[in-house]
């Protein structure tokens, strides 16, 4: 029962009890193959180009796909279909493409350094993402020998369990375990560098993973993971491990903002008027709240940010809030340029 090892719950079986078909889960993504883990073994694999007319992203396999394969030892596995998937995590380039990273994991661990890596809004970008994916989100802090972050934390990311780890001294690591259902898939987010995996070395007990050191000046370490992979530990878990990334857009992840921002968002719903921008209006809760100290100001101002961000991806993948736009922006110019005729000439 290899697949049941490698996360197959009830959730995709039933959707492969009508077909006599072979099935697998994709363990890594290469640049035009898959490795794929099925009950036959491991296989190298591709796509069976006359099912798959769509290539975007988000409708070819990623890393931790459950998938249905044509298995012909004389020839190259060919991956047929992608079964339905539980959770999925994407992000969105600079062009607004969706890249789909992995899916189907129990938890999105969040993964930041106590020293030049941790920042918070980028660990809100991930949290955002992370709440849509529908996974239970996790922030691990590496290197806690170093110091502690608990009350700048709380201000972002209250609820969310917190775990701070040293790689090295195995030091947190126990409660962890403690805490992570048996037999759950893994998904690993953080920058480059951060030391996602010496983590996956230390979580399995041995070395799996090559690490690479950190420069003294700025922290920042080598950037190892080259694509994203799959493994298997020997207690169970199963652990997605993905390369680094430092730019990370949100995409169109309106719930996982409203969760990750939900002191902001509760706030909004006492404020004088529907349509506040909650940057000036007079009775506006979020503004009460910044100048009694009740709302950080980073806090809001990243907000804000991943408001504007958000709202820019939902223009460029909706042509008619494109146009909505563009409209907009034109009437704002025609009014600039009459406003500038009538202005009286110098004499």
């Amino acid at each position: 029962m290899i697949l049941e090892k490698y996360g197959f719950t009830s959730f995709f079986e039933e959707q492969t009890v009508a077909n006599n078909a072979d099935y697998g889960r994709v363990t890594a993504v290469f640049k035009d193959s898959y490795r794929v883990i099925t009950e036959q073994g491991e296989f190298l694999a591709k796509l069976k180009r006359g099912n798959f007319y769509d290539l975007s992203s988000s409708s070819l396999p990623a890393v931790g796909d459950f998938v249905e394969v044509n298995i012909d030892f004389s020839q190259t596995v060919q991956i047929i279909s992608v079964l339905q998937r539980k959770t999925v995590f994407s992000r969105m380039n600079k062009d607004s493409e969706e890249q789909l990273i992995a899916a189907n994991f129990d938890y999105a661990l969040i993964v930041m350094s106590l020293n030049h890596d941790f920042n918070l809004n980028r660990l809100e970008r991930y949290l955002t993402v992370a709440w849509d994916s529908g996974a239970s989100p996790i922030i691990i802090l590496t290197k806690a020998d170093l110091t502690s972050y608990t009350d700048q934390l709380e201000a972002v990311a209250y609820g969310v369990p917190t775990y701070y780890v040293d790689n090295l001294s195995h030091m947190g690591f126990e409660a962890l375990e403690h805490d992570l259902k048996p037999r759950s898939t893994l998904v690993l987010l953080g920058s480059s560098g951060v030391g996602k995996s010496s983590f996956i070395n230390a979580l399995a007990g041995k070395t799996l993973m090559k690490t690479s050191g950190i420069r003294e000046d700025d922290s920042k370490g080598k950037h190892t993971t080259k694509h994203r992979e799959m493994h298997l530990l020997e207690n169970g878990w199963i652990v997605i491990d993905t390369p680094g990334m430092r730019e990370f857009g949100i995409g169109l992840n309106q719930a996982g903002l409203e969760t990750t921002f939900s002191d902001v968002e509760k706030l909004t719903e006492h404020c004088r008027f529907n349509d506040c921008s909650h940057t000036k209006e007079p009775g506006c809760a979020v503004q009460e709240a910044l100048t009694d100290g009740s709302l950080s100001m980073q806090h809001y101002e990243n907000w804000l940010k991943l408001q504007k961000e958000l709202a820019y991806h939902a223009r460029k993948n909706s042509p008619a809030l494109a146009r909505q736009e563009r409209d907009r922006w034109k009437t704002i110019q025609k009014t600039i340029r009459t406003q500038y005729k009538k202005r009286p000439k110098n004499k």
